[in-house]
């Protein structure tokens, strides 16, 4: 009992969040895998995405930065990714930072 205490005083956050309980239903474990992947691939495009807002709200930013920056907007919403209000939020802001 004590040793068991002992050790969950050391166990790290990020041990705790791969201990999880694999299902045995074959559809649940294809879910999961799906799910994994698409997390991945989501954190790779909201990073993307992020990366071009940034670039195109710099002053040296040029017009084709910003294009490129709407244009992620436009598909991130598209893809449900964001918002569709958070993608013309961030497009008006990025107009007027262009036009100031």
């Amino acid at each position: 009992m004590v040793l068991v205490q002992f050790v969950a005083l050391f166990r790290t956050p990020i041990q705790e969040f791969w201990r999880y309980d694999v299902p045995n239903i074959a559809s649940a474990k294809k879910n999961m895998r799906k799910a994994r992947a698409a997390t991945a691939r989501n954190r790779a495009q909201r990073s993307a995405l992020r990366t071009a807002l940034k670039k195109a709200k710099a002053p040296s930013a040029s017009a084709e930065e910003r294009l490129t920056a709407v244009s992620l907007l436009d598909r991130a919403a598209r893809k449900g990714l964001i918002h569709a209000n958070a993608a013309a939020r961030h497009k008006s802001r990025l107009a007027a930072h262009a036009k100031a």
